[in-house]
């Protein structure tokens, strides 16, 4: 005899599976509280600003997307100068040109987030200006987290 086994809180529910393979067009609903968007009680979410997030976005864009293409094009410069017995480039050097470029593209990262301006306004060109003040509030958003969890996180 099957024993009947007590559903897991994530599986799928058998009935809505049976109603859903039998033509019905509707989805399940979660119980209120469950599920992908619910929230911890007395979280706080901060959000980024719309327009924050499109400065942030473009800089990252500019700023990791040319050197990684530059790390790339190392790589197709390498082999078309040593196929066609141009140069005689070593595998090290090719190595080391194209990780700089990636090494490059990965601090491009952390420019375009940190440069972005947080204001109203949009800021300057390459936004070095807003570095001091973004790392100055990563540092007092980091300090905060840490007092908040009760001294359980990481200690440093």
């Amino acid at each position: 005899m099957p024993r009947s086994r007590k559903p897991s809180p994530f599986g799928p529910n058998r009935e809505d599976a049976a109603r859903a393979g039998k033509g019905s067009k509707t989805t399940a609903k979660l119980p209120a509280g469950k599920g992908a968007t619910a929230k911890p009680a007395g979280s706080k979410q901060q959000v980024i600003p719309d327009a924050v997030a499109g400065r942030m976005a473009r800089r990252i864009a500019l700023a990791t997307g040319i050197p990684t293409l530059m790390g790339m094009a190392v790589f197709v410069a390498s082999y078309l100068l040593v196929s066609r017995q141009l140069l005689d480039i070593p595998p090290a050097a090719t190595l080391v040109a194209s990780g700089g470029c990636f090494l490059l593209g990965l601090l491009g990262l952390s420019y375009g987030v940190l440069s972005a301006s947080w204001e109203d306004a949009q800021g300057s060109l390459l936004g070095f200006e807003q570095i001091p003040l973004n790392i100055g509030r990563l540092r007092a958003s980091v300090k905060a987290m840490r007092q908040g969890s009760g001294g359980s996180g990481l200690q440093g």
